[in-house]
C-alpha cells in the first residue's frame, strides 16, 4: 500500500480499497480484522462475481449504474473487468450505452465524479482546482454538455461523457486513472425539459454566450496551464460553432484537440485507407461525399484534405475530391447558408438532391454525420452500387440508434457487396451462408493512443500530421483475418496492442516535428509501454 489509511477509510479509498482481496497479514497490520468476511479471494474471483452480476441485469443502463457504482468503489476491479472483457464491457460503459445514461444522468446519480465549472466560479477557477486530489494531471476530457452525441443540449448531464472518455483513456491506453480529470462546464442549458426537471444537477439557467462564455472557457485553459502544465486538453462534444472556435483558438497554443472533429476524422481515414486495400482503388484517386456538415463530418473531410495533399495532390484537387450534402441538398457555391467551415467545400456545381448528387458526383466513399436514422435508405445505397462493385458505406452517427442505416440493411440492399462501418457496435450479419462482421469506426481506437503518444513524449502541441500518422497505424492494424470477415478496424480485443503502435507513432512524430523538449529514447516503444498503466491488486 502507499499511503497511510486503514479500516473503513481504506475500504473506501477507491484506489487502494481491493475488498476481500486484503490477506490475513494485510487485514492485522491496516485494522481490517472483523471488517471484511473471513474468505480471501483473488482479483480473478472478484472478475467472476462481477461479470455475474452485470450479467444478471435486466438492461443496459442498469449495467452501466452497476459499473459506474463498481468504479467509484474499487478502480483496479472496474479497469481489470473493461481490459480483459471489452467487446462486452465498452458498449455498456461507453456507446450506445452512455446516450441513455447521460439522458437519465441525474435520475440516476449515485456519486459525484468529475469537476464541475459553473459561471458563479468565474475568477476563482484556478483556487478552485486546488480541491481536485490529485495534481498530476496528463488528460482532460471537458464537455459543454451541449451536444451529446446525435442528442442534442443535455447540459449538466453530458458528465457522463467525460467520465466514460476516460475511463477509455486508462482501459484501451494505459493512462493511469489517477491522471485523468473528467470536466463539466456548466453554462446551462437551453433543454426547457431538463431545467423544470427538480432533480436535474446542473444550473437552470439559459445557456450563457458570447463574451461570457468565452471568458470562462479562457480562464479555465489558462488555470490548467498553471495547475497541470503537462496535461492534454480533449474538448467533447460542444456545438459545431463553439467546437471550431475553441479548437482554432488554442490548437497552436497549448496541447489540446477535438475528439468529434480531429479524432473522428483519423478514425474514419484510417477505415478509408483499409478499405483501399480492400477495393484495390489507390486512396489519392478516391472521391468522398458527406451526409451532414457539421464538425464530425467537416473534421474528418479536413483531414482527408491533408492526406491527398501528402499522396501530392494540390490543396485545390484535394478540394475537389470532397463533397458534401446537408438539409439544403449539394453543399455548392453561391448558397446563404453554409457556415465558416464548409465553405472550402462549396463548389461551383448546380444544387442537387441527395440521390441526384451521388448519381452525378459518383462517390467511391459515403460518410454519414447527420445525428439522424434512416437517411441511408435502399435508394442510397443501391445508387452507390450502381457506381462501385464495393461500396464504402460508412454510418459514423452515434447512439447506435442514431445510425444512417444498420448494418443488417447495408449487406442486405448492396447484395453483401458493401464495406460498411459504423460509429457504435452492430452484431456480426449472415448474408446468404456467410458471416460478415460489420467495422466499428469508434473514436477509442484513436484518442486514447493520441493522449498516450502525446503526454508520454510530453508533445507541446497535437499536429496534423500526429492524426496521420495515427490513422495510418490503425489501418495497418487490421489483419487478413479481420479483412476476411469484412472489418476495416481491429478486434476490440485487441485495443491496448493498437494504442501503444499508434502512441508510439504519435510521439515519433512529436520528436521529428520538435514538438517536445524530451531526449528521444532509444527503444521508444519500451518507453511507451513502461508508462501503461496495467491494473493488479498490490
Amino acid at each position: 500500500m502507499t499511503n497511510n489509511l486503514r479500516g473503513f477509510e481504506l475500504l473506501a479509498d477507491v484506489r487502494n480499497n481491493k475488498g476481500t482481496a486484503f490477506s490475513h497479514e494485510e487485514r492485522e497490520t491496516l485494522g481490517l480484522r472483523g471488517l471484511l468476511p473471513p474468505a480471501v479471494l483473488d482479483l480473478d474471483d472478484h472478475k467472476v462475481r462481477a461479470l455475474a452480476n452485470i450479467r444478471r441485469k435486466d438492461s443496459d443502463i442498469e449495467r452501466y449504474v452497476f459499473m459506474h457504482s463498481l468504479l467509484c468503489r474499487n478502480e483496479t476491479l472496474f479497469y481489470r473487468l473493461v481490459i480483459d472483457h471489452i467487446e462486452e464491457i465498452m458498449p455498456i460503459i461507453y456507446t450506445p450505452t452512455v446516450g441513455q445514461a447521460c439522458r437519465e444522468f441525474a435520475h440516476i446519480f449515485r456519486q459525484p465524479r468529475g469537476f464541475y465549472i459553473t459561471p458563479n466560479d468565474k475568477g476563482d477557477i484556478r483556487t478552485i482546482l486546488n480541491n481536485w486530489p490529485e495534481k498530476d494531471i496528463r488528460i482532460i476530457v471537458i464537455t459543454d454538455g451541449e451536444r451529446i452525441l446525435g442528442l442534442g443540449d443535455l447540459g449538466t448531464n453530458g458528465m457522463g461523457i467525460p467520465i466514460g472518455k476516460l475511463a477509455l483513456y486508462t482501459a484501451c491506453a494505459g493512462i493511469s486513472p489517477a491522471q485523468c480529470l473528467p470536466v463539466m462546464l456548466d453554462v446551462g442549458t437551453n433543454n426547457q425539459t431538463l431545467r423544470e426537471d427538480p432533480l436535474y444537477l446542473g444550473t437552470p439557467i439559459p445557456r450563457i454566450r458570447g463574451e461570457d462564455y468565452t471568458q470562462l472557457v479562457d480562464e479555465f485553459v489558462q488555470a490548467v496551464q498553471d495547475a497541470y502544465p503537462k496535461a492534454l486538453i480533449q474538448f467533447e462534444d460542444f456545438l459545431t460553432p463553439n467546437a471550431y472556435t475553441l479548437l482554432n483558438t488554442y490548437r497552436d497554443k497549448i496541447l489540446c484537440f477535438n475528439d468529434d472533429i480531429q479524432g473522428t476524422a483519423a478514425v474514419a481515414l484510417a477505415g478509408v485507407y483499409a478499405s483501399c486495400m480492400k477495393t484495390g482503388k489507390a486512396f489519392k484517386d478516391l472521391t468522398v461525399m458527406f451526409l451532414g456538415a457539421g464538425s464530425a463530418a467537416t473534421g474528418i473531410a479536413d483531414l482527408l484534405k491533408v492526406a491527398f495533399m501528402r499522396e501530392g495532390c494540390s490543396e485545390q484537387e484535394a478540394l475537389e475530391k470532397l463533397w458534401f450534402v446537408d438539409v439544403g441538398g449539394l453543399v455548392v457555391a453561391g448558397r446563404d447558408d453554409l457556415m465558416e467551415h464548409n465553405r472550402p467545400y462549396a463548389h461551383q456545381h448546380e444544387g442537387l438532391h441527395f440521390i441526384e448528387a451521388i448519381d452525378t458526383i459518383q462517390p467511391d466513399v459515403l460518410i454519414g454525420a447527420t445525428g439522424c436514422p434512416g437517411t441511408f435508405d435502399q435508394r442510397v445505397i443501391r445508387k452507390m452500387c450502381d457506381h462501385n462493385p464495393h461500396p464504402v458505406i460508412f454510418a459514423l452517427s452515434n447512439p447506435t440508434s442514431q445510425a444512417e442505416c444498420t448494418a443488417e440493411q447495408a449487406y442486405a440492399w448492396s447484395d453483401g457487396k458493401a464495406i460498411f462501418a459504423s460509429g457504435s457496435p452492430f452484431d456480426a450479419v449472415e448474408y446468404e451462408g456467410k458471416i460478415i462482421q460489420p467495422g466499428q469506426g469508434n473514436n477509442a481506437y484513436i484518442f486514447p493512443g493520441i493522449g498516450l503518444g502525446a503526454i508520454t513524449a510530453e508533445a507541446t502541441l497535437i499536429s496534423d500530421d500526429m492524426f496521420l500518422a495515427a490513422a495510418k497505424t490503425l489501418a495497418h492494424c487490421v489483419n487478413e483475418e479481420e479483412f476476411e470477415l469484412g472489418m476495416v478496424y481491429p478486434k476490440l480485443t485487441r485495443i491496448r496492442d493498437v494504442s501503444l503502435k499508434i502512441a508510439v507513432a504519435v510521439a515519433q512524430t512529436a520528436f521529428e516535428q520538435a514538438l517536445t523538449t524530451l531526449k528521444r529514447p532509444l527503444d521508444l516503444q519500451a518507453y511507451v509501454a513502461s508508462h501503461m498503466y496495467d491494473p493488479k491488486y498490490i
